[in-house]
């Protein structure tokens, strides 16, 4: 089956992961935004509390691997910069 989604060559320069396993209930950027180090990206919800997943860098959203209403993993990846 063909996705629909583009598939693109990014030079990342890191990825952003989710802390632990939980659901996305907010995805705060867009490609292209520019984040600074500390700034929030995706809240997740996790044991029934809000978790906010933040920048530990500062670059260009190269890519949302995530979108609302997702269940993730520890350590899966939700922001890609570049």
């Amino acid at each position: 089956m063909e996705s629909n989604l583009m598939e693109t060559e990014v030079d990342t320069v890191g990825e952003i992961t989710a802390p632990m396993a939980g659901k996305v209930i907010d995805v705060r950027v867009n490609v292209g935004d520019q984040v600074s180090d500390g700034d929030e990206v995706v809240v997740i919800e996790a044991m029934k509390m809000e978790i906010p997943v933040v920048a530990p860098e500062a670059g260009t959203v190269a890519e949302i691997v995530c979108r609302e209403g997702d269940a993730v993993e520890a350590d899966g990846v939700l922001v890609k910069l570049s």
